[in-house]
């Protein structure tokens, strides 16, 4: 059976998801009665649900890269449907996610959107997009933090990158703010795979690249920039050389605390 693990979700969060969706309908409808911080844990509360259902164990690394303060946006990689969810569940901050409007228009999916105060993308209307991505750009210089998927979708890529969009990188540019390289590894087991054992999957929140280090630069530049920090995880973790790394880091604390 095609993608029986994310089906064994969806079956397994029925109850939980019916009992979810009218405080969470009411909670999107009314945004002056409840502010963004308190909409935002409750779509990590869902999140976590459907974490704990699809059997997931998230490692996180790098998470002292996010800068403590201000807008900025999240690039990463793009896998599958647990993507967003592995990255969000260890951001700490509030944070809107570029979604795409199909996908946006699902069970749960939907609710998790609204919560989020997220911005929904048209493959196939070049105008709305612009309007979107200049909406973003807008959001982030004003201080909202936001994750994008250059890559637009997936298509049982796995751990193997894809064509990145240049376009969204505009956001980054209008607004001025830093870039946020982030990695995922294994991401796709979590829910598209046809079994239902437990798996882990990997977070990389690489260090910020600011505007004064990119603004110079063209978007397709940024794009292959940013493209180029990800493969390099990526490739690390397949070596072996980014556990070497961070037993060598170990290490080196323990010989300071000596």
């Amino acid at each position: 059976m095609k993608q029986f693990k994310f089906k064994f979700v969806v079956a397994s969060s029925l109850i939980y998801g019916f009992g979810s969706i009218p405080k969470s309908n009411k909670m999107v409808r009314h945004p002056e009665k409840y502010s963004e911080e308190v909409c935002y844990r409750r779509a990590i509360k869902i999140m976590r649900h459907m974490k704990l259902k699809a059997l997931t164990r998230t490692k996180c690394y790098g998470v002292e890269n996010l800068p403590p303060e201000g807008g900025y946006i999240m690039y990463s990689n793009h896998q599958g449907k647990y993507d967003a969810l592995g990255i969000l569940i260890k951001h700490k901050k509030t944070c809107a996610v570029l979604w795409e409007a199909k996908s946006a228009d699902r069970l749960l999916a939907r609710q998790i959107c609204g919560l989020l105060r997220a911005q929904t993308i048209e493959f196939d209307n070049p105008r709305q997009q612009i309007k979107v991505l200049n909406t973003i750009a807008e959001e982030v210089a004003n201080g909202r933090r936001y994750l994008i998927f250059p890559e637009g979708g997936y298509d049982n890529n796995k751990n193997t990158l894809q064509e990145f969009k240049h376009g969204c990188f505009s956001c980054s540019l209008k607004s001025k703010t830093p870039i946020i390289p982030v990695a995922i590894y294994d991401s796709w087991k979590s829910m598209d795979i046809n079994t239902i054992r437990p798996v882990t999957t990997q977070v990389h929140f690489m260090e910020p690249i600011y505007y004064e280090q990119y603004g110079h630069m063209k978007k397709g530049e940024i794009s292959d920039m940013v493209k180029n920090i990800i493969q390099k995880r990526i490739d690390d973790i397949k070596s072996g050389e980014f556990k070497r790394q961070l037993k060598a880091k170990k290490n080196n604390c323990e010989k300071k605390g000596a």
